[in-house]
Order: structure tokens, then sequence, then C-alpha cells
């Protein structure tokens, strides 16, 4: 059987402890900043996994309740095991001037199959005493939430608070029942509402809420970058993906180390990496394991002696008996899988042990297969990184089949492949610094260190506030955007528009597997694309500084990285371990040339990651694949041309020149070439009206 590894992202922290402290409130930095904005009627918190929602939320809410006016809180979470995150706590004992308390009858997500349909409407009537109660909070899920709307009526919950965790559950598609009545209750503006996400995007690359709803939210932003740097004990993070060929079962055991605190995420029995039989994959990794026991008869969890000696403990939660399943689910909520970095070693699960899990023990989070969502790896590699004592590593392995060479359609045998490099890049996007990007020549901006030398006039210039993750930018030839709605999209949701892009079959498939690629096809003309409709209100002014700003933040991300990857050093196991910071990447990068716009717009945002093809597939193959994508071009179709019709006409005036079918350089040839094809479906237009 042969395997292959991609060395993937190794992020080094600044372990400055910072997320861990709290100040005279009990307040870590994030609920912190959130708390400073609990005025405001429309609140979006986009913050990582482990970063302290759940207690900023209940700072929020109490202050709602007792300053602002508001008479109860209802907080709504996709799934009842998430419900326990909103627990009883004495936030008085840390400093604050109130503590947290749900009525046990309020908490409905402790209501055994909350989350079931048929449960979940039967809750209604629960859900209706409540309002009628005085009571100040109640707890429940999306789904009893959605049928409480939609049966008492929006007008029932007029003066409340509704805070929504893990808001990107919710979309802008008139489908998404839980979007489309949520926006009516923003249209109404007669509630409080409180959106919290580790992850604003979607897997199917639908807008969460529509613009006109999203500009009546008032964002903070705590990253990925800010929470990792601020641990007090997790130095690294890992993230690497393994092909294989056979079964998975087998190259598992070379991944599996029984001492090192894992979730594991067999696939599902649909997937092509199955092997049709979960309960069998679940006894053949803990046969790699060990020699098992027995099951513990409090926890039911599976006893395992290892060939060091030692009895491990292992929580299947892949079993269909309810009663067991049940009591594993509860023994790792339970306050000690908490407190006791002993109580279990690895979880075997299937569907759960996901969004919302808490285990901070987790040192590896290994999955098999490739997840259908974007958003679903995320909060997988959240499981991960959360700080915990004597825990200095975080790793999370995907584990994807190879694409075989034999098949008859390899374009389409390479899926899994194209989406594992997909969640790379987001996974480096989310890592990575927020991006504020300006004109050249705008001066140093507060708060800013701009290195050695400071802020040089006439120079590139890249300024950083590491206590912020802020990177500041000056590109020459930038269009900035104009209008409030344009300047927030800049400055909040870029990543949201990167995740559209790297989702787009027909760019990354180019991108990552032609060669004859012209790089302003994808940054231009697909990211153009992109942007158009996604916020089809904004100008074409505004659409270009948006298409700018994102293309910016995914090619400096992108060479960044690739700069690391270099300068790396590999120890032998073939992963690499990076031995410079993402500040050095992107100062090393921007060193090289004065940095425009016109650079960025040439650079293929793929780039980077067409290396890590080479590690994970043979060149016969690569060859094979780049001959199958490169047979399915196309001709442009009539927006396409007129897209590259629109950018000649700019290229003729910054040139004085049309460009040149004949040219040597490749984007003139295509604008040329997307002129003439628009010129033909102009003239068949005409010939037919």
């Amino acid at each position: 059987m042969t395997t292959h590894t991609i060395p993937g992202i190794s992020l080094a922290t600044a372990h400055t402890g910072a997320s861990a402290k709290a100040n005279e409130l009990g307040m870590r930095p994030m609920q912190a900043r959130a708390y400073s904005h609990r005025g405001e009627r429309y609140l979006l918190i986009k913050s990582p996994p482990a970063s302290g929602k759940s207690r900023a939320l209940m700072f929020i809410a109490l202050d709602k309740l007792h300053n602002q006016g508001v008479t109860q809180a209802i907080i709504v979470v996709p799934e009842r095991s998430i419900g326990g995150s909103f627990a009883d706590e004495p936030l008085s004992k840390y400093g604050f001037w109130a503590d947290w308390r749900v009525k046990p009858h309020w908490n409905m997500c402790n209501v055994p199959g909350a989350d079931d349909v048929k449960v979940a409407k039967s809750k209604v009537k629960a859900v209706g005493e409540f309002l009628a109660s005085g009571d100040p909070v109640l707890v429940c899920t999306h789904a009893t939430f959605r049928f409480a709307l939609a049966e008492l009526g929006i007008e029932a919950f007029d003066g409340r608070l509704i805070a929504v965790d893990e808001f990107h559950h919710v979309s802008a598609d008139p489908d998404n029942r839980l979007g489309a009545l949520l926006g009516q209750l923003i249209t109404r503006d007669k509630v409080h509402l409180v959106a919290m996400t580790g992850s604003y995007f979607r897997g199917d690359a639908v807008a969460v809420l529509t613009p006109e709803d999203e500009a009546k939210f008032t964002t903070v932003t705590y990253t990925y970058y800010e929470q990792l740097n601020g641990y007090e004990y997790l130095k690294t993070l890992d993230i690497a993906y393994s092909f294989y060929t056979g079964r998975y079962i087998d190259k598992i055991n070379d991944l599996l180390d029984p001492m090192v605190k894992t979730i594991i995420h067999i696939p599902s029995v649909n997937s092509r990496e199955s092997t049709k039989d979960k309960h069998r994959e679940v006894e053949e990794i803990m046969d790699h394991l060990g020699k098992w026991i027995g099951p513990d008869p409090a926890t039911g969890f599976h006893l395992i002696e290892t060939a060091a000696g030692n009895t491990i403990k292992v929580a299947d939660l892949v079993d269909d008996d309810p009663a067991t399943r049940d009591r594993v689910s509860s023994a790792l909520k339970s306050t000690e899988a908490r407190t006791n970095r002993d109580h279990v070693d690895i979880i075997i699960a299937l569907g759960m042990a996901k969004e919302g899990f808490d285990w901070i023990w987790c040192e590896h989070a290994l999955t098999v297969g490739y997840r259908s969502s974007l958003t679903e790896i995320i909060q997988i590699i959240g499981r991960a990184t959360r700080d915990a004592p004597g825990k200095t590593v975080a790793r999370f392995t995907n584990l994807i089949a190879e694409p075989a060479a034999a098949d008859d359609l390899v374009a389409d045998a390479v899926n899994d492949t194209l989406k594992a490099i997909a969640a790379s890049l987001l996974m480096e996007q989310v890592l990575a610094p927020r991006f504020e990007f300006t004109a050249k020549y705008v001066g140093p901006k507060e708060g800013f260190d701009y290195g050695p030398g400071g802020y040089r006039e006439g120079e590139a210039n890249v300024g950083v506030n590491e206590e912020r993750g802020q990177f500041h930018f000056e590109l020459k030839g930038l269009v900035e955007p104009t209008t409030p709605e344009a300047k927030r999209i800049c400055q909040e949701d870029l990543n949201e528009v990167i995740t559209s892009f790297i989702q787009d079959k027909q760019a990354i498939e180019r991108g990552l597997f032609d060669p004859e690629v012209v790089p302003e096809e994808l940054t231009v003309v697909r990211m153009g694309k992109i942007v158009r409709e996604r916020y089809p209100e904004l100008s074409d002014t505004d659409q270009e500084a948006v298409r700018q700003h994102a293309i910016a933040a995914l090619n400096i991300t992108q060479q960044a990285a690739k700069v690391i990857s270099e300068t790396a050093s590999d120890d032998g196991t073939g992963e690499l371990n990076a031995n410079t910071s993402f500040v050095d990447g992107v100062r090393k990068f921007m060193n090289v040339r004065e940095l425009d716009i016109d650079l960025i717009d040439h650079i293929n945002p793929f780039d980077a990651a067409v290396a890590i093809l080479a590690k994970a597939m043979n060149a016969g193959l690569l060859r094979q694949v780049q001959a199958a994508i490169t047979a399915r071009k196309t001709t442009l179709s009539e927006e396409e041309a007129r897209a590259y019709a629109v950018r000649a006409v700019q290229w003729k005036r910054e040139r004085g020149r049309a460009p040149d079918v004949t040219s040597q350089d490749p984007w003139e040839r295509q604008l040329a070439e997307g002129v003439a094809a628009f010129a033909r479906y102009r003239a068949r237009a005409a010939a037919n009206a």
C-alpha cells in the first residue's frame, strides 16, 4: 500500500498568554471587546472556537436584561449538546456584577431528543410559557426556536434578546427557514439580536445574511491569529493531509499514537473512503491501539491495554445503541472531562464531536475522508485548538483516498484532492492576521510597527499590530471603497469572498492543473464575477475595490506561506517545521519589489498549492489530470467576454492602444480574444434582432 503525506500549515504561536488574561470584570480579551459594543441592537461576533463566545454572550445578555430594557434573553444553539455551554456560571466570583443563571426547566437542551423535529415541535408550548413567565433566560435549539417563531408569530418575541450561536447555520437562501424568519425579525426591528460564529461562511458558499440585513450589524472580530498567539500553553498548530491507496483502516495505524489525545472522525458510510461497515472500522482502530480489556461500567468507555503496558480509555460515539451512546456522551460532558486530562484518551466519532464539542485536552483531530463543507473542517480543527496545561502541539490530519490513475474520469477522481487543498487555503486565510489595505503614501497608522527603520516615505511599507493581529499594507494602484457597505466588506468580509472563490470549481481546477492558465483569468475575471454576483448592489468602483482587497489578502497570505515553506527545515518525518513567523514571511515577500495591485493580479492564487500537488501525486497522474482539465476548456460565455471587454477598455486607456491578439503577453492576448468574442456576441444579437 502506498502513502503520500502533504506537509500543510505549521503555525508557531507567539505564546504571550494574553488570551487567558482576564480584566477586572473577569473578561478575556475577546469578551471585553464584545462587551464594549453591548449597547448595539444588532451585534455579530466572529471569533474562533475556545475564545469564550458563550461567556461573552452571558456578559452582554445580563447587561441588556438589567440596563437596556430587554425583558428576556433567548439563547439558540444548533444542537442540544452545545446547550451545556450556557449552564450556570458564577461570574461575580471573577469580578462581574451579576451571575448567570438558567432555571433547569428553561434549558430545553437538557430534554432528551430536544433537537429532534417531533420533540422540538412539542416544545413550542413551553416556549410560549416562558414568554409569559417573566423568567430571564431560555436556552433552546435552532429547531425549537424555528417552530416557535412560525407558530407563535414574530411579534411574540418583541422586546427580547435573541442570541443565535453558530450563526453560519443561517442562510440568506429563501429555502433556509431560520434565515427567513430571522430576516422577518430584523425587518420588524423590535428585538435585540446577537449572532455568534467561529466561521462566518457556509460550506455551500451561500451568503449568511442579505447585504441589507448585514449592514445593520455591528461586527466584533477576534481572529485565530490573535487567539492562538495569546495562548498560554499551545505553541504550535500543524495542519496536514495524507493520501493513501487501499483501505484507510490500514493507513490510519501510521497516524495514530495511543499516547496522544485524539478525536478520530471516521468516514460516512456513503463515502468512497468507507469500508461500509462502521462498527468493524471502530473495532480495527481499537485493535491497533492495543488489547481490549472491557467497558468501564460508569462511563461506557472501552479500556484498552497498549503495547507499552498502560491502559487507555476510548470513547465510542459510533455505537448505534442509544443507551450506550448517551452514557458515553454524558461522561464526555462531565466536569471531570474538563478538569482531568486522563478522563479519556481517544474519541471515535462519525457525526458527533464536531461543532461546539468541548474537549480541551484534544491534541490531534484525525479526520478520514473529505467533509463536504469547508465550515465543517474549520469546526473540526477547532476541536484541537483549545489551550490546556501540558498541551504544546495541536494537529489536524485529513486522511483522503488518492485518485487512481486507472479511473476513467480522472478529473472527477481528484475532486477530494481539490477540496482538501481548498480547505488548506481557507485555513491559511483563517489563521492569518487581518489585513488593512490603503493606497500608497497615506502615512503611518497609529498602533502599527513598521519595522526597525519605521515608516519610510516613498517606499513599500508593511505595518504590524501584533496585539490586535492586524497588518497595514500600502498598495500602489489600489481602488479604495467609496460607500460604508463597501468599506465594511473590505474590513470584515474578505474571508467570505475568498471562501466563495476557492470553492469555485473552474477557478481551482484551472489554477492548479492548467500550466498555461493566465493568472488574471482567475484574479480579475473569476474573482470579479464572484464579487459581482455576491454584491450586485455595489457600484462598479466598489465591486472592483472588493475584488482587489480580496485577491490581495489571498495572494499575500499564500506568498507569505510559500516563503515560510521554502525557509522551513525538514526534520525527517516528511513534515515541515516553520522556522520563520508569518510576519517575517510577509516582509520577505514584500521586500522583493514594490507591491502594486497589478503585481498581485499577476500571481496565480493557487501557485503555492501547486507545489503541494507535486508531493501528493506522481508525475504521470498529474500530467493525466492536466490533460483532462485542459481538454475541458470551453469557449467564453457572453458574460465572460463582456468582462474581458471591460478590462480591455481600461487597458487601452492606460496604454493608449488596444490589446493585441498576437502579443507575447498572455494577459494582453486574453483581453484581445475577449474583445473579439464579445464583438461576435454583439453581432449575433444584432442579426437576430
